[in-house]
């Protein structure tokens, strides 16, 4: 029988990758103070560093246009493929 996998809160995530930032413990250290692999530790700190940046970002980020178009967008493009591939599908077969 397979152990399923543990899933650790965002907080608790946070919280170990705060301690590795520090500085004052080794990552073993760390990993054994909260009973998890010294891998996550380092994973957890680098997904800290890389994402810092955004925390930060606030309401000038919730007010800029994202890239990429809403699903409503997509549904209308699919619909519209759609149609012209039966159209010209017909065609082909006349």
């Amino acid at each position: 029988m397979s152990k399923k996998r543990k899933q650790y809160s965002a907080s608790f995530k946070s919280k170990v990758a705060l301690a590795a930032l520090k500085g004052d413990q080794t990552t073993s250290e760390i990993a054994a103070r909260f009973h998890i692999h010294p891998t996550m530790v380092s994973t957890w700190k680098r997904e800290l560093l890389e994402n810092a940046p955004d925390l930060f970002e606030g309401k000038k980020r919730a007010g800029k246009q994202s890239n990429e178009p809403s699903s409503d967008d997509l549904y209308r493009e699919i619909g519209r493929l759609t149609v012209e591939r039966d159209f010209l599908s017909r065609k082909l077969d006349q």
